[in-house]
């Protein structure tokens, strides 16, 4: 239990720095860009590279990474139907609704929450490396050729693979899958650029919260509801559901699906809606909601499945 409370008390204390650099004007809307392209193309791909460098095979291919991973994408149609056949959002807006609906926390509040609830490292490994691979190639190229107006079918093919994201994600699956030994003065650069990444991430997201009021009132506030909703409630009831009466699971593997369910909506989310300049109020007020909203639905699925 305690677990989850310093997970959420670290990123707190880092969203808290960067939401006073943009009070004392640190960071400004105009360097708040210039810092979004500064991890999307070289600090989270060191990141990402040495993380999924260092997974074993049997931790990325665990049998519970299925149940997460249904309900990621039962959040992702539920929210894109909403909001493109619904409310008639546009293709960029829509997929960044539905990343924040259902695309997870797993690294900066997943791992101390896998160490310290569920009791390894290794239960997070599996959703992390599903969203890097899977999730983020093409939710990145569906941005990339609906924001870029007519992109042939080459360019969209080829889109994953001009992308530093997927391709340190990919590079780091194939080392550690393959077990090859990545001289120590090439992976210990990567790891101290790398090491960036979520605090930059998260101050940048606290200077964003500056002078905003979270639901404010817009056309967006529906769309901020309704992947909140997605996130906090209905992921972790499809997991329970998925995990008890389809997959038979009990007990404390029924616990890790729901909890991995249970995370909030990544940081991440917030530095493609930055790049894109797509739905940024609708992403970063559903990260800010769902952090909170998290809390109560982790500590009562402790109490009640552990």
């Amino acid at each position: 239990m305690s677990g989850v409370l310093s997970g959420f008390a670290i990123i707190a204390a880092v969203i808290a720095v960067g939401y006073v650099a943009g009070r004392l004007g640190v960071i400004t809307p105009d360097t708040a860009p210039l810092l979004a392209r500064l991890v999307f193309f070289v600090l989270a791909p060191c990141l990402l590279f040495t993380i999924l460098a260092t997974a074993s095979t049997d931790q990325l291919l665990s049998p519970l990474l299925a149940v997460p991973l249904l309900a990621a994408v039962a959040a992702y149609l539920s929210s894109a139907v909403v909001a493109r056949v619904m409310w008639r959002r546009s293709v960029a807006h829509t997929t960044m609704g539905a990343l924040a609906a259902g695309y997870v926390n797993s690294n900066n509040i997943g791992l101390p929450v896998a160490v310290y609830v569920l009791g390894s490292a290794a239960y997070v490994a599996p959703i992390l490396m599903a969203q890097l691979v899977l999730v983020t190639p093409i939710a990145l190229t569906v941005l990339d050729a609906s924001t870029k107006g007519r992109v042939s079918v080459g360019q969209v093919l080829l889109g994953p693979v001009r992308n530093p994201l997927v391709v340190a994600s990919v590079l780091g699956a194939v080392v550690g899958a393959t077990g090859l030994a990545v001289p120590v003065v090439v992976m210990e650069p990567l790891h101290i650029i790398g090491a960036a990444t979520v605090p930059l991430l998260l101050m940048n997201y606290g200077a964003s919260l500056h002078g905003i009021r979270v639901l404010q009132a817009g056309p967006e506030r529906k769309d901020v509801l309704l992947a909140t909703a997605i996130k906090v409630i209905g992921m972790p009831a499809v997991a329970w559901a998925l995990g008890a009466w389809v997959f038979g699971l009990e007990g404390h593997d029924l616990f890790v699906v729901v909890a991995l369910a249970a995370l909030p909506s990544a940081h991440n989310t917030f530095n493609y809606a930055q790049r894109y300049a797509t739905a940024e109020l609708v992403v970063r007020d559903t990260i800010l909601l769902s952090t909170l909203g998290s809390v109560p639905v982790l500590l009562a699925a402790a109490a009640l499945l552990k």
